[in-house]
């Protein structure tokens, strides 16, 4: 492994890749604690505070790593563009001109890029100015009994230029995700969510070590040990069809006569189900905060945002599964994969060509999908449960024990997505250092 570590920097392409990425999780680091103009730093505190309670502001900074609480530049995280990728996705489904694009490869990614940008910045210029609203004396019910005050000279002009800052930072964030992707190791919006979820397991940790012990502590490591192992286990197992191609030949050479195979992966669709399905999440908390419906709010805070509530399981599973089935549908065809086989004179053995082989990668597909949905279900939720069992989330701030474990409900979701694009970009990596023929990270 540590000469595997030490290969990585030997390439000069892929070491470039490598510091170039750190230097942009590196800025994204510095604005994630840089303040918005106008912003009362003495009140940060008191919002820092209450959303290591748990609730609704745990929720929202669960993507930000800690940037809302202090209301920085970065505050907003990637959850704008994250919500505008899924609407386009969406929208690809029942608008034939988006499924046009979707068609036409390089050339139609690129429109629909663009318009997911434009769609980020409306998103951003939206949430912006909500929190703006919110997060001053007029609208403290996101901030409940903590009193925060964030925005003291509360009038046009200091809520144009915090939602000018916040757009812009989603703006930067959505660029730094991109150059991560073209020049850097790959995966930059992952990435960049994976930074902002690691960013605050180590604050989470000392809470709980604080205020319930080391022997919850403990558990915790454990449970997130097994967890990562999990994970890793169910990421790599596949589901390989054999595919066999017919011989040909061509003037004095004979083509074909291969055996390859599809690999299908249990969890076809990674972390992406997860990343959707708490962005569907976000959205009603968000719009709970901002309305001004008390008994609305309340319900959301106490079902939606609390990872220990019985209807918080049930609709993070429901979404979960969706999510899983609706993205493997999109990035794996049945029909296309079926039609390029024949196309290219290949054959599932014991299948006959065309509609009955897509019928078979169909059932297949459909089969190995369930499991692996429900696994990241469980994933999600189990962790959650098992806190909440193991650790006494009751107490407030004010309490002997409680904001610790409280902020740190939702480890299944987190664990979940740093785990995934932790082993994507080690593959990404892996696949940089076998094509210059050294040994990579993976067996």
């Amino acid at each position: 492994m540590i000469s595997s570590m030490l290969n990585m920097f030997r390439v000069a392409d892929l070491r470039k890749r490598i510091l170039f990425t750190l230097l942009m999780i590196l800025l994204y680091r510095i604005g994630a604690f840089m303040p918005a103009p106008g912003i009362d730093v003495e009140q940060v505190q008191l919002l820092r505070d209450r959303a290591n309670q748990g609730g609704v502001l745990a929720f929202l900074q669960l993507f930000s790593g800690g940037a809302l609480t202090t209301f920085a530049v970065f505050a907003l995280g990637v959850m704008p563009y994250i919500t505008s990728s899924i609407i386009m996705q969406v929208l690809g489904v029942v608008v034939p001109k988006i499924e046009q694009w979707q068609q036409q490869g390089a050339v139609g990614q690129r429109k629909i890029t663009q318009w997911t940008r434009y769609m980020t910045v409306v998103i951003a210029v939206i949430q912006s100015t909500s929190f703006a609203f919110l997060f001053n004396s007029g609208g403290n019910s996101i901030s409940g009994s903590s009193g925060a005050n964030l925005l003291p000279n509360f009038h046009i002009g200091t809520v144009s230029v915090v939602v000018l800052t916040l757009t812009a930072g989603t703006a930067l964030l959505m660029w730094m995700g991109e150059l991560i992707t073209q020049k850097g190791i790959g995966n930059g919006m992952s990435l960049l969510i994976m930074i902002s979820i690691v960013s605050a397991f180590p604050a989470q940790g000392s809470l709980i070590h604080a205020e319930n012990g080391p022997i919850a502590l403990g558990i915790v490591l454990v449970v997130l040990i097994g967890l990562v192992a999990a994970i890793v286990f169910v990421e790599q197992g596949q589901r390989r069809i054999p595919v066999q191609f017919a011989k040909r030949v061509v003037g004095r050479r004979m083509y074909g006569g291969q055996n390859t195979y599809i690999p299908l992966k249990v969890n076809q669709s990674g972390v992406i189900p997860i990343i959707f399905a708490s962005s569907v999440l976000y959205l009603p908390v968000l719009l709970a905060a901002a309305l001004p419906w008390d008994g609305f709010r309340r319900w959301i805070d106490d079902n939606l945002a609390q990872p220990d509530n019985v209807f918080y399981f049930g609709i993070t599973g429901l979404l979960v599964v969706g999510f899983a089935y609706f993205y493997t549908a999109i990035t794996f065809d049945p029909v296309k994969q079926a039609d390029t086989i024949r196309k290219q004179g290949g054959f599932v053995p014991g299948i006959r060509p065309g509609y009955q082989t897509e019928r078979y990668l169909a059932k297949i597909l459909s089969r190995i999908t369930l499991p692996g949905a429900l696994f990241l279900a469980a994933v999600a939720l189990i962790p959650s449960i098992l806190i909440n069992v193991f650790l006494d989330t009751s107490s407030g701030i004010g309490g002997s024990s409680g904001a610790g474990a409280a902020g740190f409900g939702f480890v299944g979701i987190s664990i979940l997505i740093a785990a995934g694009v932790s082993l994507e970009t080690m593959k990404q990596v892996d696949s940089q250092l076998t094509m210059r023929n050294y040994e990579g990270f993976l067996k």
